[in-house]
């Protein structure tokens, strides 16, 4: 009879077919210091390469990494979703799969852990990300925390160790856009971060774009704020207020036979601008209807093709 793990360590994995091996050795390395019983999740976002033809082998190898591969690219949080629904231990570590988040680390995130936390994410010192990475990541903190009111810290990525509640409390999530660091902060419980050494990528570049970066970034706020909508009404309003109050002056100076030619360029000048946050706003506003729509579909985030 098998033992159940005490610590299941679940890593998506994309373009990743010259390192996953490594990252696994690096993980039994580890764990033969911690000296409990785990397992090895390793999730293939149907990456291009031979990723899954490593995996396979790997999990034929070694009876406690279980290889999942998904029916198409779904994306990395989605991926890590999927990880988390097959992993069955007391505590789940989520982690990269390109060597930056390393797999030593995990000695210092589960003894912190067992010390009474739910919750131990490992913030990055000295980010071995290039300039932009580094720049967008701040961005998106700023202006995610401006959008929903929170604090969210740029220096925290996927990587910690999570009690089992808490995963399960992250599964319950129903949002269709998954985003796994938001949903961490979403649920609470008693949490804390440590410093971790973060290393520089072993093999290849990272699949987020800055397009890609954008979007993400985009459908987080959306999905978990509407202030944007807030923004756009306070915005009419006070747009509504001055034209009140431009409006009575010019009655007034009408009255007074002060204006002698009418103004066509600030009649056409007001036409645009007032248009463009008309259509501005209900641009916003289809946006969020649409996410509505993907939400009452209730389709899947991900597919699993095969499991090994």
């Amino acid at each position: 009879m098998n033992q159940k793990p005490t610590i299941s360590i679940v890593s998506p994995v994309y373009r990743a077919e010259k390192i996953v091996e490594r990252l696994v050795a690096e993980i039994q390395t580890a764990m033969s210091e911690l000296e409990v019983p785990y397992e090895v999740i390793l999730v293939d976002d149907r990456s291009p390469d031979d990723s899954w033809t490593v995996m396979k082998t790997i999990s034929d190898k070694y009876k406690n990494v279980k290889s999942i591969r998904l029916s198409r690219n779904f994306g990395q949080h989605p991926a890590i979703m999927a990880g988390l629904n097959y992993a069955s231990g007391e505590w789940i570590v989520v982690m990269d799969c390109d060597l930056q988040d390393q797999p030593k680390e995990i000695i210092k995130l589960y003894n912190k852990a067992i010390e009474g936390f739910d919750i131990v994410q490992a913030r990055r010192t000295n980010r071995q990300d290039g300039y932009l990475k580094k720049l967008s990541s701040k961005i998106f903190s700023k202006v995610y925390g401006f959008f929903t009111d929170t604090k969210y810290d740029n220096e925290i990525a996927n990587f910690g160790i999570y009690n089992k509640k808490a995963i399960t409390s992250i599964i319950d999530v129903s949002d269709y856009i998954k985003f796994f660091p938001l949903f961490v902060n979403f649920v609470g419980f008693k949490a804390t971060s440590i410093q971790v050494e973060h290393a520089s990528r072993e093999s290849g570049s990272t699949s987020y774009s800055i397009s890609k970066l954008i979007s993400l970034a985009f459908n987080s706020i959306i999905s978990f704020s509407n202030k944007p909508l807030k923004i756009f009404v306070k915005f009419g309003m006070i747009i509504s207020l001055l034209s009140f109050f431009i409006g009575t002056y010019y009655i007034i100076e009408a009255i007074n036979n002060k204006i002698e030619v009418l103004g066509y360029t600030s009649i056409i000048v007001s036409i645009w601008f007032l248009s463009g946050i008309i259509i501005t706003t209900i641009g916003i506003t289809g946006i969020y209807i649409g996410k509505i729509f993907d939400q009452t579909k209730n389709r899947p985030v991900y597919i699993i093709d095969e499991i090994v």
